[in-house]
């Protein structure tokens, strides 16, 4: 992890200014924040660690675990509430045996809900892994979850 770490940071000149676009460049690398890299963007930046820890805590963007490589992401805007998310989400933690804000032990699924995918025109939807699911039921939520389970490495439907 050091050596991509360090190839990550040297794009850097090391001052406080460029700490946002670090921390987006290390969770683009790993797909989340490790607490090592916090700890190497302190250094590099000369800042505490808490520093830089309250300003990833800041920002929804950033994450402290990794996520799975299916990632879905449920909308719970307005329009997806009123038709029908919820039960939605219910269906997708039933089918992954984990509940929103987790993600399964073996990595292979992430679950959490947004607050608008900004596609309600086709409410209510989904996203897995930048990929809107549009006009989902749980019974259509469920299907996706067992097309992805079947689909080759790589591929989802």
């Amino acid at each position: 992890m050091q050596q991509s770490l360090d190839a990550i940071l040297e794009c850097f000149e090391g001052r406080s200014e460029e700490l946002i676009p670090i921390l987006q460049r290390v969770q683009q690398h790993y797909g989340y924040l490790p607490k090592e890299a916090l700890r190497e963007v302190a250094r590099l930046i000369r800042v505490p660690e808490s520093r830089v820890y309250a300003v990833a805590t800041f920002y929804a963007q950033f994450r402290f675990k990794p996520i799975g490589r299916k990632h879905v992401m449920v909308c719970r805007g307005t329009a997806c509430h009123v038709r029908g998310a919820p039960r939605i989400l219910q269906e997708l933690e039933r089918q992954l045996g984990i509940k929103e804000g987790e993600t399964t032990p073996d990595l292979e699924y992430s679950l959490e809900t947004v607050a608008c995918i900004g596609a309600c025109g086709l409410a209510p939807c989904v996203m897995v892994n930048n990929q809107v699911q549009a006009r989902l039921t749980p019974r259509k939520a469920a299907q996706l979850v067992r097309r992805a389970n079947t689909a080759p490495t790589g591929q989802q439907s």
